[in-house]
C-alpha cells in the first residue's frame, strides 16, 4: 500500500497540472465544500495517525488541544527542518512531490482554523526551498491559496522560512523562537504551543511526512487509514534506509512489517552488502538506542521484531529501541562501534544550544572521553564515567536533545561494552586497525 510515494515517480509530478490530473487538491475541494473544521480534525483523530517526526504523538489529539476560546490568530507550522542523522525522507518528499505537502498544509490549516501557515525548512535545503516556493506560487495562481479559496470563504497564506542549519530548531519551541527572529533556544513547557506558540498564539507544529498523509485521510476517511498497519501503529511509514545495505533509499512500508523482511527483501534494503554480516541497526535515527543483530531481528521473547512503535520498544531500554524518525542505519561487522559513537557524540556536542548545563557540559565531556578511547588513550574507568555522564544528562534538560545525546551512549556501551574495553586493553591495535563507519 502506497499513500505518500504512490505517484512519486510520475514525470512532471512537481508541476501543478500533473499533480492535479492525478487527483491532486481533490481533498481540499472536499474539505472546503462539504466539511467543517471539526470534521477534518475528527477524521485525523479516527485515523490514529501519529506524528512522523520522531515523538509519535497522535496528530488528531494535537490538533484537538488547540485553544479555540481565544480571539488570537492560530498558526499552522510545518517542521521541515529535517536534521536527524540518517533521516532524509522529508527532503525526498519535498523534492519530488511538493504539491502533496502544500495540499496537506491547506487541509491542516483549515482544520485548526488558521489563516497563516509557515513551512520552516532546513537552511541547507536551499534548492528544495525554490521547489516549494514554485509549488506554492502555482497553488495561488490556481485559486487554492489566497483569499476566499474556491469560494468557500476560507482564506490562507503559506510562507516558506529557511533556517540556518541548527539541529536544535527541529524541536518545535526552538523552531518557533527562530521563526520569531530569536535565537533558537527551546522554551520551557507548559504552556504548550497549542495554547501559546508563535507570537504567543495557539500554534500547531507537524512535520512534513505527517502533513503529507492528510490528503489521503480526508479523501478516504480516517477509518480506512486505521485499517492499515497495527492497532497502535496505524498507516504507512517512510523509512530512510542507509548504511551497509545493498539498496539504500526511501521506502514506504505498512507499519508492522517484520524487520527481517525489510532488511533482506530485494524490494527494500536487499540485505547486507556482499560478503558481510549484520552487526547492529539504529532503527529511528541516531538519537534512538542501537540494537545488535539478534535483538533487531527478534524481540526478547523470541518473536519477530516488527517495524512499529510498540514492537521496536518491546524490552525497554535494555533490549528495545524506538521507531523515531525512521532513519534506519545499518552497520556490518567492519564497523568500529566506538568510532561510530564518537561521530554521533561530536554531532550532539556541536548542535547543543548550550541553554541547559547538563547538555552543554555533558555532551562535551562525552565527546572528549570517546575521543580519548578511540585514539588509544582511554582508561577502563572512562567507560563507566561515560555511562554516568550520559545518565546524568538524560531527563534533565528542557528539550529532548539531551536524551538524544545520552541514549546512543548508554545503548552502545550496554550492547558493545567488550569493544570499548578492547580499545582500552589494545590501544596500539585500536590505532592500527582498518575501521569502516557508516
Amino acid at each position: 500500500m502506497k499513500i505518500l510515494l504512490q505517484n512519486i515517480d510520475v514525470p512532471g509530478i512537481q508541476n501543478f497540472e500533473v499533480y492535479r490530473r492525478l487527483g491532486g487538491y481533490s481533498a481540499v475541494e472536499k474539505a472546503l465544500k462539504t466539511m467543517v473544521h471539526s470534521e477534518v480534525v475528527k477524521e485525523v483523530k479516527d485515523s490514529g495517525l501519529r506524528g512522523r517526526g520522531g515523538a509519535g504523538f497522535p496528530t488528531g489529539m494535537k490538533w484537538f488541544f488547540i485553544d479555540h476560546t481565544t480571539d488570537k490568530p492560530k498558526y499552522m507550522i510545518c517542521n521541515a527542518d529535517e536534521g536527524e542523522p540518517g533521516t532524509f525522507k522529508d527532503r525526498y518528499l519535498m523534492q519530488h512531490n511538493p504539491h502533496l505537502l502544500v495540499e496537506g498544509m491547506i487541509l491542516s490549516s483549515f482544520a485548526i482554523e488558521s489563516s497563516t501557515a509557515y513551512i520552516y525548512i532546513r537552511g541547507e535545503l536551499f534548492s528544495i526551498l525554490h521547489i516549494l516556493e514554485k509549488a506554492i506560487g502555482e497553488a495561488y495562481a490556481n485559486g487554492f491559496l489566497g483569499k476566499n479559496i474556491l469560494g468557500s470563504g476560507y482564506s490562507l497564506d503559506i510562507y516558506c522560512h529557511p533556517g540556518a542549519g541548527a539541529y536544535i530548531c527541529g524541536e518545535e519551541t526552538a523552531l518557533i523562537e527562530s521563526l520569531e527572529g530569536n535565537r533558537g533556544n527551546p522554551r520551557m513547557k507548559p504552556p504548550f504551543p497549542a495554547v501559546a506558540g508563535l507570537y504567543g498564539c495557539p500554534t500547531v507544529v507537524n512535520n512534513v511526512e505527517t502533513i503529507c498523509n492528510i490528503p489521503w485521510i480526508v479523501n478516504n476517511s480516517g477509518a480506512e487509514f486505521a485499517k492499515l498497519g497495527t492497532d497502535k501503529s496505524p498507516g504507512t511509514k517512510l523509512i530512510s534506509a542507509c548504511g551497509h545495505i545493498r539498496y539504500p533509499g526511501v521506502y514506504e512500508i505498512e507499519l508492522g512489517m517484520p524487520v527481517n523482511e525489510f532488511l533482506y527483501s530485494n524490494e527494500y534494503c536487499g540485505g547486507i552488502r556482499d560478503n558481510h554480516q549484520l552487526k547492529a541497526v539504529i532503527a529511528g535515527g541516531s538519537s534512538v538506542p542501537v540494537l545488535p543483530a539478534d535483538l533487531i531481528l527478534r524481540t526478547p521473547k523470541g518473536e519477530p521484531r516488527l517495524l512499529s512503535y510498540e514492537s521496536l520498544s518491546e524490552g525497554g531500554f535494555d533490549s528495545g529501541t524506538m521507531l523515531g524518525s525512521g532513519g534506519f542505519i545499518v552497520m556490518d561487522e567492519t564497523t568500529c562501534m566506538v568510532r561510530q559513537l564518537l561521530s554521533y557524540a561530536r554531532f550532539y556536542y556541536d548542535e547543543s544550544c548550550g541553554q541547559c548545563s547538563p547538555c552543554r557540559e555533558g555532551t562535551g565531556w562525552m565527546e572528549k572521553i570517546l575521543h580519548r578511547l578511540e585514539n588509544g588513550r582511554g582508561r577502563m574507568k572512562d567507560i563507566d564515567l561515560l555511562a554516568s555522564v550520559a545518565k546524568n544528562i538524560e531527563g534533565n534538560t528542557i528539550c529532548p536533545l539531551g536524551d538524544a545525546a545520552a541514549w546512543p551512549v548508554r545503548s552502545f556501551i550496554h550492547h558493545f561494552r567488550d569493544e570499548f574495553e578492547w580499545h582500552v586493553n589494545e590501544p596500539l591495535a585500536c590505532l592500527n586497525m582498518h575501521q569502516v563507519t557508516v
